[in-house]
């Protein structure tokens, strides 16, 4: 609107002046107000025309696990401890880690993991991946009255794993989709990456004819990626990586759309050694494959962060809380070294969103995020309840946070939603939506359990404990 209004000031001063010269002593007056009006006119269905399309979230499903595939936390310490893998200090170290991590009993992993050693074959991951995004697209297209012929673009994420065909060729092949159908696929990008799908699906659908569709379908899949060496930096991820995926679907289309995409950022920090080494995929000294979690995690993801903040609170955030926003920026740039003591203000971003949607990493990530946010338990209660009922799902974990707030009918219309993902690189990516017309009924992998929360977490860790030292 503020370019709109410098275009139309800008001619409207042309005008005037032309009209003055050349026009103002042989043309009557209604013919120049008629001359004003067209130009007008012209130049505003210009920038109508030029605008880039609003994009709209029709629906989306997350993949609810059946309880064949829960981990209980005793069988789970006993099958490891039994393994040939680990000695009694890696037990041990396991053992504590998941105490802390903030994940239930009721967290996924594929039958493969129950079993030590590990069959690593690609049969059996192309076989999880078919039952995770086969299960939530089917689920996606019975909540929608869209069919698969109408999907005009495709894009699927896995970032540690990957096969030929790909798995978009895997869906289009299942679905029997268009051959003219724009289809990629993403990896390596991380935690993250659902959202840089979301971002690649608007920016190709804001180039395509009004009312096409895109399918993102983000996943991670768990069957050859267990690590069995003993770097412990590189066991965390055993204990945190749960099985999970979500699809969703976009259109630039308003019909039956029940959110609206208003914001997304990327913020990038990879230029930086510490961020680009802080997720690292490498071999151990014994040449085991894993990935490595650098104990400067936390760190790396709260500049991320504030990076991102700073990008999106602009426009996000009201006025008032833009305006101290800001001068708190200038004095930290500006008057540091006169007064090291100062800190930088945190906006209260409840002003501006109703509810928050942190990526379920694990509880430090959480905490830490709560803490620079300056958020309430109430407010990180989405995030902390996802992590301890699916785990870390990687891409997928914004989604059931974001399922877990209808499912407990705090959405309403007009309420917004705030994404936030983190991912290796190191990256911070956001999303804005706000509601157009909340869910009926729960998604049905909160369907079956949702009544039980939340919950206090705090406690169910001690019978965690409990349960794992009497095995």
């Amino acid at each position: 609107m503020i370019i709109t209004t410098a275009m139309i000031l800008k001619v409207t001063q042309i005008c005037q002046y032309w009209l003055l010269t050349s026009w103002s002593t042989t043309t009557p007056p209604i013919y120049q107000l008629w001359a004003f009006l067209l130009i007008i006119t012209v130049v505003t269905i210009k920038y109508l025309i030029q605008r880039p399309s609003t994009v709209y979230l029709v629906d989306y499903a997350c993949f609810g696990p059946s309880s064949n595939f829960h981990v209980d936390p005793a069988s789970w310490a006993e099958t490891h401890r039994f393994s040939f893998f680990f000695d009694d200090d890696t037990i041990s170290f396991l053992t504590k880690v998941f105490r802390r991590s903030g994940l239930g009993n009721e967290t996924s992993l594929p039958s493969v993991n129950n079993f030590l050693p590990q069959a690593h074959r690609l049969r059996l991951a192309r076989e999880e991946a078919e039952m995770i995004i086969f299960a939530v697209i089917d689920d996606l297209f019975a909540k929608t009255p869209v069919m698969p012929n109408n999907i005009d673009i495709l894009i699927a994420n896995c970032s540690s794993s990957t096969m030929v065909p790909s798995m978009t060729d895997m869906i289009a092949n299942r679905y029997k989709l268009r051959s003219d159908i724009h289809n990629m696929q993403l990896s390596g990008m991380g935690c993250s990456a659902g959202l840089i799908a979301v971002g690649l699906a608007r920016n190709l659908l804001q180039t395509m004819p009004y009312g096409a569709h895109a399918l993102v379908v983000s996943t991670e899949l768990m069957t050859g990626n267990f690590y069995a060496g003993k770097k412990r930096s590189m066991q965390l991820t055993n204990v945190l990586f749960r099985m999970g995926g979500v699809a969703a679907l976009l259109s630039t289309s308003r019909d039956n759309a029940r959110f609206e995409l208003t914001h997304i950022v990327r913020e990038s920090t990879a230029a930086q050694d510490s961020a680009y080494h802080c997720v690292f995929q490498e071999e151990d000294d014994e040449g085991l494959l894993g990935l490595n979690l650098s104990k400067d995690l936390v760190a790396v993801a709260g500049e991320a962060l504030r990076a991102n903040i700073t990008t999106t609170a602009p426009v996000l955030l009201p006025i008032s809380e833009q305006l101290s926003f800001f001068l708190s920026f200038v004095v930290q740039k500006v008057f540091i070294k006169k007064s090291a003591r100062t800190k930088q203000y945190v906006p209260n971003f409840g002003l501006a969103v109703e509810h928050f949607c942190i990526h379920a990493g694990g509880r430090a990530v959480i905490d830490a995020v709560q803490r620079s946010l300056n958020l309430s338990d109430e407010q990180v209660e989405p995030s902390r309840m996802t992590l301890h009922r699916f785990g870390n799902t990687s891409s997928s974990s914004l989604w059931y946070e974001m399922a877990y707030c209808e499912a407990k009918q705090q959405m309403r219309k007009g309420d917004r939603v705030w994404m936030i993902g983190f991912g290796s690189g190191y990256k911070c990516n956001s999303a804005v939506w706000k509601c157009i017309l909340p869910a009926r009924s729960a998604d049905s992998a909160w369907a079956n359990c949702i009544h039980r929360y939340p919950m206090d977490v705090a406690k169910q860790a001690s019978v965690t404990k409990g349960a794992l030292t009497k095995s």
